[in-house]
C-alpha cells in the first residue's frame, strides 16, 4: 500500500498525470470516496496523463463514458447502481477485458464482479483542499505501478 497526502489540487492532479503516464491497456483503476473527496478530478488528470484532451466529466447518470487517447478510456460511475446485473447489461466486460484502461468510481458498489488484479485508489478529504490518497494494488502489475509512484 501507499498512502500519499496531497495538500492542494495540484498535487493531486500531479499524481493522477503521473499514474495516467504508467498505465497501460487493461489496466483497471477503481476509485473509492465519499461525494466530493476528488475522484473526478483524479480522473480528469489521468485522463491527461494517457494524452486525452476531451473535457472529462462523471458519468453518474450515463454510467459510462469513452475517451480517446494513447488508450482508450473507459471512465465508469457506478452510484447509481442498484444491482450488479446492470453491469452486465451494459456489457461492461467488454470494456474491462477490452484494449484501454478502465477507471470506476464507487468501485466497492461493484467489487463482487470486478477482476481480482487491478489498482484501489481510496480517497479521504481531509479539509477543502487536503486529500489522504490510499493506494492498493492487486497483483504485481498494480505492485510495479505502486513502485512507479513511489
Amino acid at each position: 500500500m501507499l498512502k500519499i497526502i496531497t495538500n492542494n489540487p495540484q498535487e493531486t492532479e500531479n499524481l493522477g498525470y503521473k499514474l495516467g503516464k504508467t498505465l497501460e491497456a487493461g489496466d483497471i483503476i477503481c476509485l473509492i470516496g465519499d461525494l466530493g473527496a476528488g475522484k473526478t478530478t483524479l480522473t480528469k488528470s489521468i485522463a491527461k496523463g494517457l494524452d486525452i484532451d476531451d473535457y472529462i466529466t462523471s458519468p453518474t447518470f450515463t454510467l459510462i463514458k469513452e475517451y480517446e487517447g494513447r488508450y482508450p478510456l473507459y471512465h465508469f460511475d457506478v452510484y447509481r447502481i442498484n444491482d450488479v446485473d446492470e453491469m452486465y447489461d451494459l456489457g461492461y466486460e467488454e470494456y474491462i477485458f477490452g484494449e484501454g484502461v478502465s477507471i470506476i468510481e464507487w468501485a466497492n458498489i461493484i467489487d463482487d464482479i470486478l477482476p481480482k488484479e487491478k489498482l484501489i485508489i481510496d480517497i479521504k478529504r481531509k479539509d477543502i483542499n487536503k486529500r489522504e490518497i490510499n493506494i492498493y494494488g492487486e497483483g504485481n502489475r498494480y505492485k510495479e505501478i505502486i513502485k512507479e509512484l513511489s
